[in-house]
C-alpha cells in the first residue's frame, strides 16, 4: 500500500500524455492512463467485514462509498457459484455524481470518431474482474480469495480480459510492486484513437489492437493487413477489442436467438439466471451487442447481486419492471423477479463436445422458485419467423467441426444484417426529412428538420421496407410499431437528429465562409456586424471542439473572416472584441 501511494514523482506530460518539451506547464500525470482506465482496484476477503477494498490505484482517484461497496460485492462470485481457481467476468455500475478524477480527460475527440455503441460511458463504470480462489492453509478461512478489478468507461471487454489474463497472475505472485509497474506501463500507451491500430506493451508482451471507427466496414478486419514484422516481442494480436464469441455465448439458446434479438431490439426487461458470473456477464454482453450497429440505450448489468445499491429499485412490485437486462447467479432472484415479463434460465455448461441442450420457450406460469429448469420463460410471441436455414448451418458446422471462429462470424453477420435490414428503412426515411443543401443560405438561420411521422414511415415500407434486404417473413409492421415505443427508438432518433442538426450547422458555416462578407457589411449597422462576429466565433469554437463536422479549410477561412470583420470596426469596438 505504501509502495503504491508513494508513486508521486512522474514526468510532466502533455495534454494527451505526450512528453512535454521546453518550459511547457506540466499536465495531469496520469493523462494516458485515464484515457483507458479510471482506476485499478484490489478486493480481498476479510473475516471481520467480508469483501473489503484493499487498494485503489492511482491512490488519488476518488470513489464514493456507494461505488466502493458495489465494487466490493460485485468483484466476488456469490456463494451459489462455487468458483474455484481463476475466474473472469465483468459488471457495470451506476456512477454516483459527476467527474471525480483529478486528471479529467476530454472524451469528445474519441467519441466523435467511435461507433455510437463503443463511445465512453458518461454515467456508468465497467468493472473487469479477475478473481482467484485457491486453498491456502495459511489463511484462517482456508482459502486465498482476492480479485483484481480494472475500472473503465470503455466497453472493451476483450481487450481488458486479455490484459487481466497477463497481469493478474503476476499480481497475485508479486502484489503491489507489480501493479505499480503495470499502471506506469499503461500510462505510456497512446490514447485510443478510432481507426488506428495500436501496439500496447505490458509485462513483456505487446498487445496489438485496432480501435474501431464509425467509418469501419462491419466485416473488415484491419489487423490482418497490419504488418509489424520488426516488433519484438512478436505482438499478441487481438481480433477485436470488444466482440465476444457470439456462438460460444449463445450455444444454449441458438433456437431462441431470433426471439432474444427482438426482445433486445425492443428494450424489454430481461433476467438472465446463469450458473456463474462468467456465463451471466458474457450472456448479457452478447445479448446487448446483438443489435449493433444500434446503440443499446437501456440499462444492463452483466452481473448483479442482492447487495447491489439498485436492488430495491429493480425488484419493486409497485411499478412496471424497468428496461434493464440483469445477469444474476442467485436463484433467489427467480422468486424476487417473478413479475418480470422475460426470464432466461441457463443450465450448467456442457463439458464434453457437441451442442448443449437448447432452452425452450416456456410460459411464465411454469416458473418455480429455486429449482426452475432451463428455459426462456415469456409470454412474448416473436414477430418474425425463425431462420431455420441459419440454425441448420450452425448445427451442421458444429457437427463437421468447423472452426468456432467461423461459426461465431456466421452468427454475428446474420444478426448484423438482420439489424441493418431493420434500421435501413428508418435511415432512408430520416434522410428524407433533411432540408436540401441549396436551402441553406448564409444570412438566414439554418432551415428546420421536418418532423418524423410514424404513419408516413409505415406507409413507406410497402416500397422501401426490410423485405428488400432480408428474406425473413413475418409481421415487420408490428415490430416497428413496438419499436417506436421503446427506449431504442428514442435513443436512435435523438442521435440521428443531433447528427443532422450538426450537419446543417456545418453547411451554414461553409455558406457564410463562401459568401462575400464585405458586400454584406456595406449597409449593415455596427450592432449587426458585431452580432456576426459573435455568432461566427461561437460556431468556430463548436466546430473546433468536434461538435459538428467541417473541413480544416473552412475553419481557417472562418478565422480569417472574423479577423477581417473585426478589423473593419472602430478601434474602441476592436478593443472590446479583442482585449489584450
Amino acid at each position: 500500500m505504501d509502495a503504491l501511494s508513494s508513486a508521486g514523482s512522474r514526468p510532466a506530460r502533455g495534454r494527451l500524455g505526450a512528453l512535454s518539451s521546453g518550459a511547457q506547464a506540466p499536465a495531469a500525470p496520469w493523462a494516458r492512463f485515464s484515457a483507458w482506465l479510471e482506476c485499478v482496484c484490489v478486493v480481498t476477503f476479510d473475516l471481520e467485514v467480508g469483501q473489503a477494498l484493499e487498494l485503489v490505484y492511482p491512490s488519488d482517484f476518488r470513489l464514493t462509498d456507494k461505488e466502493k461497496s458495489s465494487i466490493c460485492y460485485l468483484s466476488f462470485p456469490d456463494s451459489h457459484s462455487g468458483c474455484l481457481g481463476d475466474t473472469q467476468f465483468s459488471f457495470r455500475i451506476r456512477q454516483c455524481g459527476g467527474q471525480r478524477s483529478p486528471w479529467p480527460t476530454d472524451d469528445r475527440h474519441y467519441d466523435s470518431g467511435a461507433p455510437v455503441s463503443l463511445q465512453k460511458e458518461s454515467s456508468h463504470y465497467f468493472g473487469y474482474v479477475y478473481f482467484r480462489q485457491v486453498k491456502d492453509s495459511s489463511m484462517k478461512r482456508g482459502y486465498f480469495q482476492k480479485s483484481l478489478v480494472l475500472v473503465s468507461r470503455l466497453p472493451f471487454v476483450r481487450l481488458f480480459q486479455a490484459l487481466l489474463g497477463l497481469i493478474a497472475p503476476e499480481f497475485f505472485d508479486k502484489l503491489a510492486p507489480c501493479l505499480e509497474a503495470v499502471c506506469n506501463e499503461i500510462d505510456q500507451w497512446p490514447a485510443p484513437e478510432p481507426g488506428q491500430t495500436l501496439n500496447l506493451p505490458v509485462v513483456g508482451v505487446v498487445l496489438q489492437v485496432h480501435v474501431p471507427s464509425k467509418v469501419d466496414k462491419p466485416d473488415c478486419s484491419p489487423l490482418k493487413q497490419c504488418g509489424h514484422k520488426n516488433l519484438l516481442p512478436t505482438p499478441l494480436v487481438l481480433s477485436s477489442v470488444h466482440e465476444l464469441d457470439l456462438f460460444r455465448c449463445f450455444q444454449p439458446v441458438l433456437t431462441q436467438v431470433q426471439t432474444l434479438w427482438e426482445l433486445m431490439l425492443l428494450g424489454e426487461p430481461l433476467v438472465v439466471l446463469a450458473p456463474s458470473p462468467t456465463v451471466s456477464s458474457e450472456m448479457v454482453l452478447a445479448l446487448t451487442s446483438c443489435v449493433q450497429p444500434l446503440k443499446f440505450c437501456c440499462d444492463y448489468r452483466p452481473y448483479f447481486t442482492v447487495h447491489d445499491s439498485e436492488f430495491k429499485e429493480f425488484t419493486t412490485r409497485t411499478q412496471a419492471p424497468p428496461n434493464v437486462v440483469l445477469g444474476v447467479t442467485n436463484p433467489f432472484f427467480i422468486k424476487t423477479l417473478q413479475h418480470w415479463p422475460h426470464i432466461l434460465r441457463i443450465g450448467e455448461p456442457k463439458l464434453s463436445g457437441g451442442l448443449p441442450k437448447q432452452v425452450k420457450l416456456k410460459k411464465p406460469s411454469r416458473l418455480k422458485t429455486l429449482d426452475t429448469k432451463p428455459g426462456l420463460y415469456t409470454a412474448y410471441t416473436a414477430h418474425l419467423h425463425r431462420d431455420k436455414a441459419l440454425l441448420k448451418r450452425l448445427l451442421g458446422g458444429l457437427q463437421k467441426r468447423r472452426p468456432p471462429g467461423a461459426l461465431a462470424a456466421l452468427l454475428r453477420t446474420h444478426l448484423l444484417e438482420l439489424t441493418q435490414s431493420f434500421v435501413i428503412p428508418l435511415e432512408h426515411y430520416m434522410a428524407s426529412l433533411m432540408p436540401l443543401q441549396k436551402s441553406v443560405t448564409p444570412w438566414k438561420a439554418p432551415p428546420q428538420i421536418r418532423p418524423f411521422h410514424q404513419d408516413d414511415f409505415l406507409r413507406s415500407l410497402d416500397h422501401a421496407g426490410p423485405q428488400l434486404t432480408c428474406i425473413l417473413k413475418g409481421d415487420w409492421l408490428g415490430l416497428y410499431r413496438r419499436f417506436f415505443k421503446s427506449p431504442h427508438f428514442d435513443g436512435w432518433y435523438r442521435q440521428r437528429r443531433k447528427e443532422m442538426v450538426r450537419k446543417l450547422e456545418a453547411l451554414h458555416l461553409e455558406a457564410i465562409c463562401e459568401a462575400n462578407i464585405e458586400t454584406w457589411m456595406k449597409d449593415k449597422s455596427e450592432v449587426e456586424v458585431v452580432d456576426l462576429v459573435l455568432k461566427l466565433r461561437e460556431k468556430l469554437v463548436r466546430a473546433q471542439g468536434h461538435q459538428f463536422p467541417v473541413r480544416e479549410e473552412t475553419l481557417h477561412r472562418a478565422q480569417l473572416n472574423i479577423e477581417m470583420v473585426i478589423g473593419s470596426l472602430p478601434k474602441d469596438l476592436q478593443a472590446v472584441l479583442c482585449p489584450r
